[in-house]
C-alpha cells in the first residue's frame, strides 16, 4: 500500500502535468486529444486527492477530550 507521502508526491507530479498540458492548449481551436488528456489528468488528480483525504483521516490522532465543544481539558 502506498504511503501518504507517496500519494502526495504523485499529486505534485500530476499538478505539474496538468500545468504543462494547459500550456499546450491553443487559445483557439482546442484539439480533442489534448483536451482529453487534460480531463484525464484532472480526473486522476481528484481521485488521488480523495484518497489522500481518506488516508489522512485514518492516520490523524483522535483525541476526544479536545474535540468536544466546551471541554477545557
Amino acid at each position: 500500500m502506498e504511503t501518504l507521502a507517496d500519494l502526495k508526491d504523485k499529486l505534485l507530479t500530476l499538478d505539474e502535468q496538468i500545468r504543462e498540458t494547459k500550456k499546450r492548449l491553443p487559445a483557439h481551436s482546442v484539439k480533442p486529444p489534448i483536451m482529453m488528456e487534460l480531463l484525464a489528468l484532472e480526473d486522476e488528480y481528484e481521485s488521488l486527492s480523495a484518497k489522500i483525504s481518506a488516508l489522512a483521516k485514518k492516520t490523524e490522532p483522535t483525541d476526544n477530550k479536545t474535540s468536544q465543544p466546551g471541554n477545557t481539558a
